[in-house]
């Protein structure tokens, strides 16, 4: 399964494991926090939560090297 970054009040992002699949046409994802929480995070087609980077990737100097460059994978790195 994927990671994804998702709004956060508190903490700006926050990372959350994708538990189902996605198919076309679903409301929601299925989503565990790292604190255990499950979450049904309404989906936006336009604007899905971006993608997180692989764990071998977090800490990485060079930031050309991330596979996702945005906000939270910058701000997390």
């Amino acid at each position: 399964y994927n990671r994804v970054w998702i709004p956060d009040n508190e903490e700006v992002w926050q990372s959350a494991e994708i538990t189902k699949n996605y198919k076309a046409g679903d409301c929601f994802l299925y989503l565990r926090l790292e604190d255990g929480t499950e979450l049904n995070y309404p989906v936006d087609l336009a604007a899905l939560p971006p993608l997180r980077n692989p764990d071998i990737l977090v800490g990485e100097n060079d930031l050309t090297a991330l596979s996702y460059l945005h906000e939270p994978a910058v701000l997390h790195n």
